[in-house]
């Protein structure tokens, strides 16, 4: 199989969309922006949402759903958030179409304009506290833990498959609690379910931190974040949960009694992932040969090629074949068996490598007087020829093996790839000859940060929660500082 993919070396970009579409993940939409997720890729989506929905549960969160269009006189009710989210607004105006005078087209109905404007949600925030009102009257109403799954559109005009789209699917957490702690603990809380989500399931090494007030979400009190280091030394930001103090329970006069009948401004957190991880988990494990998938969040984890020249052959491989998919099944194992016969096994190993199914198990006239198989591994590549008998029991430890293996190598390359600088040449040079994530001091003030970004294209991604106090001096202006923070450039 002709992979006709561009290598990493010779263009990471061209490569990252080259991937997507041949591993048949995604496709380009007619409509400007958009994309469509794929079967392939939209099976590794619901992976993700199966775990996180269940990691969201155990911390005790509902789901809900509200509406796709909000009332633009909300998003003007809190400032900061409307001015972070107007230029990527999508707005409603009609609600009717009718047919064009001259025939064949349908044009907007002038005579059906809405009395008030409708956005298509860029997040749901404000509208979500609008409703929390009707639910809040006492502190026996509290916490409201509540989650939905949803899409959301945020104009974007320079696309790039899963990492930035006008459309994406995602998760929305809000949260109301009685008082600031709770809220802060909150917010705290669940970018640690991200992370351990992160490393544990995509096997993608990240870092925990807090943004910058220029970095933060519109409208949030404080952003914490996990972000990863992209194989070609770009961060990208994997998500984020934000505390929002009573910015949105002001906004909306979302007020609660306490014990004693006090009435009280209630306190908040939201946090979010989208299928922007699918884009990260690419980038971070893939090769030149196609996907790597973490055996976590593949849907099929084994794929069986027969090798034969003869129908019979071709019968005593097949029945191999079906009682190790039964000895599979029973482990917990989703298998395959690739039987078309129109296509040649050097065919189908590439295109199995492309799709990234982690392990490939071959079987051949020689495999089976020998009592063997020849097994594959996706992540390295290494082949091994393996008995028979017990195959299928081994499988599901060396399955966790893979994942194991997978989250070690990329935590290698970020730690070899997290340097420290002293002086602004040297974060020049190591940000243009290395990339990767460049640990420096920063005078903490915006306008700083602002120059740097504007000089370099570096932004800081984080100020990690397990920094420590340091002192020194700001790498640009040379002004007293008091810790490291992590810049990159980033996606």
């Amino acid at each position: 199989m002709a992979k006709e993919i561009t290598t990493r070396a010779e263009d990471y970009s061209q490569w990252y969309t080259d991937l997507v579409v041949k591993a048949q993940l995604a496709d380009y939409s007619s409509v400007r922006g958009c994309m469509v997720i794929r079967p392939r890729g939209y099976a590794i989506w619901e992976k993700m949402h199966d775990a996180l929905d269940a990691m969201f549960k155990e911390t005790g969160h509902v789901n809900a759903y509200f509406p796709l269009f909000i009332p633009k006189s909300y998003l003007s009710r809190e400032a900061e958030h409307v001015e972070g989210f107007a230029k990527e607004c999508a707005v409603v105006t009609h609600y009717r179409l009718k047919t064009s005078p001259e025939g064949g087209s349908v044009v907007v109905d002038e005579d059906a304009k809405l009395e008030e404007e409708l956005i298509v949600r860029p997040t749901s925030e404000t509208i979500i506290w609008n409703t929390y009102k009707s639910w809040v009257q006492s502190y026996r109403d509290l916490p409201i833990l509540v989650n939905q799954w949803a899409n959301v559109v945020r104009w974007e005009m320079r696309t790039r498959l899963f990492l930035r789209t006008a459309e994406f699917l995602w998760q929305e957490g809000h949260t109301a609690h009685a008082t600031r702690e709770e809220a802060e603990e909150e917010a705290q809380k669940m970018v640690n379910v991200y992370a351990t989500f992160a490393r544990e399931w995509l096997a993608m090494p990240v870092i925990v931190g807090v943004k910058t007030e220029s970095e933060r979400f519109a409208g949030a009190v404080n952003t914490y974040c996990i972000e990863a280091l992209m194989q070609d030394g770009k961060a990208l930001q994997a998500g984020t949960s934000h505390f929002l103090g009573q910015n949105f329970a002001k906004a909306f006069d979302v007020k609660y009694a306490d014990i004693n009948g006090k009435l009280e401004y209630v306190w908040a957190s939201s946090w979010g992932v989208s299928t922007r991880l699918i884009g990260g988990l690419i980038m971070t494990h893939s090769d030149d040969n196609g996907l790597v998938l973490p055996p976590r969040l593949a849907s099929v984890h084994v794929v069986i090629v027969p090798i034969y020249k003869t129908e019979e052959e071709r019968s005593q491989i097949r029945a191999c074949a079906e009682t190790l998919l039964q000895e599979l099944k029973a482990e917990g194992i989703v298998a395959k068996f690739d039987d078309r016969d129109n296509l040649k096994p050097g065919f189908k190993f590439a295109e199995h490598e492309m799709h990234g199914i982690p392990l490939r198990i071959a079987i051949g006239p020689r495999d089976l007087a020998n009592g063997t198989v020849e097994l594959a591994r996706r992540d390295t590549l290494a082949k091994s020829s393996e008995p028979l008998v017990g195959l299928a029991a081994r499988i599901p430890a060396l399955l966790e093996t893979m994942q194991h293996d997978m989250y070690q190598k990329a935590l290698k390359f970020v730690e070899a790839n997290i340097r420290k600088v002293d002086t602004y040449e040297e974060f020049k040079r190591v940000l243009d000859e290395d990339g990767g994530f460049i640990s420096a001091h920063w005078d903490g003030t915006p306008e700083t940060e602002a120059l740097i970004k504007e000089e370099t294209k570096a932004t800081i991604r984080c100020i990690p929660l397990d920094s420590v106090p340091e002192e020194g001096v700001c790498v640009r202006t040379g002004k007293p500082s008091h810790r490291r923070v992590l810049f990159a450039r980033a996606y």
